[in-house]
């Protein structure tokens, strides 16, 4: 642009990400971060919004918002959820990260966010389950094989060190591939597992992430166990109703996600009122920064349904950034 001087902004790919080899401790500290800035009302989160163009079994999320004195940076995520991409030997979730100055609007990076979307839903699962599980927890029972599964599992395994690790998905294929990596990288037997209720019954902790192509009540509330942490987050609804009958506590990472879009693991719960402001114990930030109790005994069955937040993408992708300049890795591409 005619009388300006020139502007560049960081790209990070992919092959960049993974170079840099974050370690879960950096990758769980991000997001405790976020969480924290969070609850001490330091950031600013818009509702998610739906991009549906109707031609393929899929659609895209746009996640938007800002962390303020913490890292002092606004952000947006543009990611995909195709679910049948692994016909073309593509993952189901792609995602695109901006990280944007808040003061004057410069594009700052640019950033592959499918590496991030992975681990820092991966994050916000071990989080939740390290102030809400009880300290005790040696089985994990995880519903899907998604890209984000695999970050569940290792970073929770990395606070609890499980004695058991049960999984199950809807492919064999997926199933297989997904236990072996675990059993690879964490170096434990994982449970291959034909049935739901073979992982629910008697878990300390259980994630759903299963991809349903409509609601279907396969997640049936007598399995879960007293005491148990669940936190379900499948974008189509495999829970009965009565699930919210059995909680002592209920816990959302933004109670304002409630209410966007039509598609959710809770989003029947939330329309019937069984889920609402007066039920809701509180978010996740708000335990994480100490302004509300987290879990109080091993006797409460507590859920947190965590949507996704942009503070997350934003958090983990700052952290990214900060290392990449570090070490110089990535490129600088001209804007204007």
């Amino acid at each position: 642009m005619a009388g300006y001087e020139q502007v560049h902004i960081d790209f990070i790919n992919g092959p960049d990400i993974e170079a840099l080899k974050l370690t879960d401790d950096e990758i769980l500290a991000a997001i405790e971060m976020s969480l924290a800035a969070q609850g001490r009302g330091h950031t600013v989160v818009d509702p998610r919004l739906h991009h549906m163009p109707g031609v393929a079994n899929g659609h895209f999320n746009v996640l938007r918002g800002y962390v303020g004195e913490e890292i002092g940076l606004s952000g947006v995520k543009v990611v995909g959820d195709f679910v049948d991409n692994y016909k073309e030997n593509l993952p189901s979730e792609l995602a695109t990260l901006l990280l944007l100055n808040p003061t004057n609007g410069m594009p700052l990076a640019i950033l592959d966010a499918s590496h991030i979307t992975d681990m820092r839903t991966g994050a916000v699962s071990a989080i939740g389950a390290k102030y809400l599980a009880k300290k005790s927890s040696k089985v994990l029972g995880h519903i899907g094989a998604r890209g984000t599964a695999y970050w569940n599992v290792r970073l929770m395994d990395r606070l609890f060190d499980f004695d058991e690790i049960r999984v199950h998905s809807r492919r064999p294929e997926s199933q297989e591939a997904f236990a072996l990596k675990l059993e690879q990288d964490l170096g434990k037997k994982v449970t291959r597992c034909t049935d739901w209720e073979s992982v629910i019954r008697g878990a300390d902790i259980v994630v759903e992430a299963s991809r349903l192509s409509e609601p279907t009540p396969l997640f049936k509330t007598e399995w879960v166990k007293k005491g148990a942490l669940v936190m379900p987050y499948g974008t189509m609804s495999a829970l009965e109703l009565s699930l919210t009958d059995i909680m002592d506590k209920m816990l959302m990472d933004d109670w304002g996600q409630a209410h966007s879009g039509k598609l959710g693991a809770m989003r029947q719960h939330v329309n019937a009122g069984k889920l609402s402001a007066e039920t809701l114990h509180a978010e996740l930030g708000q335990v994480v920064a100490g302004l509300k109790p987290g879990r109080e005994s091993d006797e409460e069955t507590i859920l947190l349904w965590h949507r996704g937040l942009s503070l997350s993408d934003i958090a983990l992708g700052h952290a990214i950034w900060t290392k990449a300049k570090a070490l110089g890795v990535g490129q600088r591409l001209r804007f204007f």
